[in-house]
């Protein structure tokens, strides 16, 4: 699917940090995230070495500042185009759809920067799980936020059940 491109949000910072386990002692539902990067004009063939960078929410809703870099990190495609992170369902804030971030450069001259999203329904039940419940959660989190209404048909990851959490996989298109 070609990626729909957003900003980076307020909450970038370039870390450079290179690991496929983010969540450094977040506590949340694991998620596990596959992803393939394609360059698309090139008949969707698997782009390789493409550095592909990830950052979200925790589940109280706060992003990691300067000195903390919980639930950020990047990784390198391999051959295939395929890289993985280990992480946690982001929680909600501030009216916006829960979603996670994502850039990939694949040279260091561009990128493409997006957003992924949840399907609201499985949200709703994941918002019921310790350490959501510590707040209440909004009873719509996603359909309050106009960015999810312009990306959800191709930017909502399709969560399927794994261990005591979720796993994806999905093929991001690039130009």
């Amino acid at each position: 699917v070609l990626a729909v491109r957003a900003g980076a949000g307020p909450y970038y910072l370039d870390i450079g940090l290179i690991r496929s386990d983010i969540t450094q002692d977040r506590d949340g539902v694991p998620l596990q995230l596959d992803l393939t990067v394609v360059r698309v004009p090139d008949g969707c063939r698997p782009l390789a070495a493409a550095h592909v960078e990830v950052w979200h929410a925790d589940a109280a809703g706060n992003y990691s500042t300067g000195k903390d870099t919980f639930l950020r990190g990047t990784q390198i495609t391999d051959h295939t185009g395929r890289c993985v992170f280990h992480t946690i369902v982001p929680g909600w804030y501030a009216g916006l759809a829960p979603h996670i971030h994502f850039t990939v450069r694949p040279d260091t001259h561009t990128h493409t920067t997006s957003q992924f999203f949840f399907p609201e329904d499985l949200l709703t039940k994941i918002y019921t799980r310790p350490p959501y419940t510590r707040r209440t959660p909004p009873p719509h989190p996603n359909t309050r936020d106009n960015r999810y209404r312009t990306a959800a048909t191709t930017m909502t990851l399709p969560l399927t059940p794994h261990g005591n959490g979720y796993h994806t996989t999905y093929t991001i298109g690039i130009t």
